[in-house]
């Protein structure tokens, strides 16, 4: 807020105007992230380059080795304390100093150990008084200026290792330089990414770093810059006191990518912490309780991967898919990119999708060949987590390693452990495909469900499914099965789409059409409103369309377009992308006492788990009477102690005392589950 007095002063410069365009050359060769950093901010940085102003007019600092006769006609630039050694007993000889100050302190020039060091300061003002003398015998002063300490941090990576002094051979072979990559603020780009690149371009003509990460700003939720005086500053201790380091790391790392600005908002890394550590530990939670029930240890024979179950081989194909990516990511500096495909993994795939499909598999009695499957695959989707999540997650990494090795895993650390290597022999993308589908097709049905507002557990008759390809077909109907059960239908049809009786209606999305097509968008969006039953067939088997009736031809693909079907009476109708499903919304008295009868087993279920009775105790359920539950009970009475691992169930006009009540839709009951 003061006015600020400029004047000009002598310095001294280093000539970079003259390796201009050498710096340039060698900055094509660095990986920027993000490479417009390099080629704009940096590369222009360059382009305009100025030559650069080394000294500084202050005390503090790293003195400029320079010094200079009086009339300023002879100078002497020292390289090295030996070097500046040799130089004062010169200047002792000549009779220009009384005497070394270097040797009377007791250094020894070539011994590099710290306690010599220690033993010297030449820093200002012991480095003032030294005097040395010119090549005509004139005694020559030390420039008073300091160096820019930005030359300093350029200098790392020489000094770091005290070159070319010690560790020559090391440097020169390239064993320690150059750095792998660097990170920074993208203010840097004036400042260390320009003199790390400045000093190796022109005293070793090659870069300093092979890769930089410029990290971007980390802001308010609202996008503000963080501020005491606005009081929208988040202290990150008590975040990571309150969360954990590991949720706030992944958070910070999946919200965004390194390089953009982050809006730092508490809820979520509230949501990271459930979605993901939290999903992560009730699958194994889920896995050790049946693991230690059973005895397994993670050392039994493998079964072979070819005699594995088809959704066992799904999950390992889609592990080593991931293992791919994580690995592909993280070599690019991609690390949002491997966190959310591992989040995706895990709360998608692996726990909403692996388990649920397979925990009755865990619930069988004897450790047979598929119960052992099962087993095996679940802790290497558990084992191979850990790792990958290692170098995000650290310590929650390093627990889940441990509890699921114990001891003796031949590596005491995750950290230990190297990086797991995708098996391509295991990697099935049809396999990864045709299951992708499946669950494409359960979220539509299920969006269907909740649409009409009939629960899940409320069976339906059937599910239609028009497919626009044979491939489809024979994927459709290759996960029918798994589709029904999922979206509890007793009749799955796959019809051809032009087959199917639905009526059809395309949207166009205006935000990705109008920038390519902006001359002819009014004219596009209308032919596409106005597209018929076989055009639309088209779009959807080929996935794009071509318009050539307007100027251009222009070709829209499926996903810039939106894909209605129209309800028909009776029908719920959806789509998702080019997949269109039809679900039959009426309930008989068959198949709303079927779906009683799931509500009852929920119930039963829900009162066993609070009740803390162990998975494997048999118990009596006595229901109140009532006609909401008479048919279910007279059709799927066995059905439902099986579910419960009841002995008896039955139906009694009064309950004894310490009975609880349940509410199934709109009536309530009273039930009773003793332990037998």
């Amino acid at each position: 807020d003061k006015p600020v007095l400029y004047y000009p002063l002598d310095s001294w410069f280093i000539r970079t105007t003259a390796s201009r365009e050498r710096l340039m050359e060698l900055n094509e060769a660095i990986k920027w992230k993000p490479a417009s950093t390099g080629s704009g901010r940096f590369g222009k940085w360059l382009e305009n380059l100025q030559d650069w102003n080394l000294s500084r007019s202050r005390y503090w600092g790293t003195p400029l080795p320079i010094w200079r006769t009086e009339d300023g006609k002879e100078e002497m630039c020292i390289g090295s304390y030996a070097e500046l050694y040799e130089a004062i007993e010169k200047a002792v000889a000549a009779g220009v100093m009384a005497e070394n100050p270097l040797a009377k302190a007791g250094f020894v020039p070539g011994d590099m150990s710290r306690e010599n060091y220690d033993r010297i300061d030449l820093h200002r003002p012991y480095v003032d008084a030294i005097t040395l003398v010119s090549e005509s015998g004139k005694p020559m002063k030390r420039e008073l200026d300091l160096i820019d300490v930005w030359f300093d941090s350029g200098a790392m990576p020489y000094a770091q290792i005290h070159y070319p002094f010690e560790n020559k051979d090391r440097f020169d072979s390239r064993e320690v330089y150059p750095a792998d990559f660097i990170a920074e603020g993208v203010d840097q780009t004036r400042g260390w990414f320009f003199t790390l690149h400045a000093i190796a371009g022109m005293v070793f003509d090659t870069v300093s770093y092979k890769a930089v990460i410029s990290n971007g700003l980390v802001l308010d939720k609202n996008g503000n810059k963080m501020s005491k005086r606005l009081g929208n500053a988040v202290d990150p201790f008590s975040n990571i006191e309150k969360y954990g380091s590991d949720p706030v790391r992944w958070y910070m790392i999946e919200n965004s990518q390194p390089w953009d600005n982050l809006k730092y908002d508490e809820a979520g890394v509230k949501e990271v912490t459930g979605k993901l550590f939290g999903t992560l530990y009730n699958t194994y939670k889920f896995f050790a309780l049946y693991a230690n029930v059973d005895g397994f240890t993670g050392a039994e024979p493998q079964i072979p991967y070819a005699e594995r179950p088809e959704i066992d081989r799904w999950i390992l194909s889609l592990l080593n898919s991931l293992v791919k990516e994580v690995d592909s990511s993280l070599e690019d500096y991609e690390p949002t990119r491997a966190a959310r495909a591992i989040s995706e993994f895990v709360g998608d795939n692996l726990s909403n999708w692996y388990v649920r499909l397979n925990r009755k598999r865990f619930w069988a009695g004897e450790m047979t060949a598929d119960k052992l499957s099962a087993y095996q695959t679940l802790y290497t989707c558990l084992r191979t987590l850990s790792q990958l999540m290692a170098p995000i997650a650290p310590f929650y990494a390093e627990r889940l390693w441990s509890d699921l090795l114990g001891e003796g895993s031949g590596f005491s650390s995750v950290h230990l452990s190297l990086l797991p290597a995708a098996d391509e022999t295991m990697i099935d993308r049809d396999l990864e495909d045709q299951m992708r589908l499946a669950q494409d097709i359960t979220s539509a049905v299920l969006a269907l469900r909740r649409k009409v507002n009939i629960k899940v557990r409320q069976p339906l008759q059937t599910l239609l499914v028009p497919v626009s390809s044979p491939r489809q077909r024979q994927m459709v109907e290759a996960m029918a099965a798994l589709i029904k059960g999922e979206v509890n239908v007793k009749e799955l049809k796959v019809v051809d789409a032009n087959e199917s009786g639905l009526v059809k209606r395309v949207k166009a999305d205006f935000k990705k059409l109008g920038p390519r097509f902006g001359k002819v968008m009014k004219q596009l969006g209308a032919a596409i409103k106005e597209m018929s039953q076989q055009q639309i067939a088209e779009l959807e088997k080929e996935g794009r369309y071509t318009f050539t009736s307007i100027e251009g031809s222009p070709t829209v693909t499926v996903d810039d377009v939106e894909i209605l079907a129209e309800d028909i009476p009776g029908w719920a109708v959806g789509s998702a992308g080019d997949l269109t499903v039809a679900l039959d919304v009426t309930v008989t008295p068959g198949l709303k006492a079927e779906g009683v009868a799931r509500e009852l087993i929920n119930r039963i279920q829900n009162i066993r788990k609070a009740s803390d009775f162990d998975i494997t105790d048999k118990v009596r359920v006595v229901l109140q009477a009532h006609p909401a539950i008479e048919k279910a009970l007279a059709d799927y009475s066995g059905y439902i102690a099986a579910q419960v691992l009841a002995d008896s169930i039955e139906a009694a006009p009064s309950l004894p005392e310490g009975a609880q009540e349940l509410e199934l839709d709109d009536v309530k009951l009273r039930v009773s589950v003793t332990r037998v």
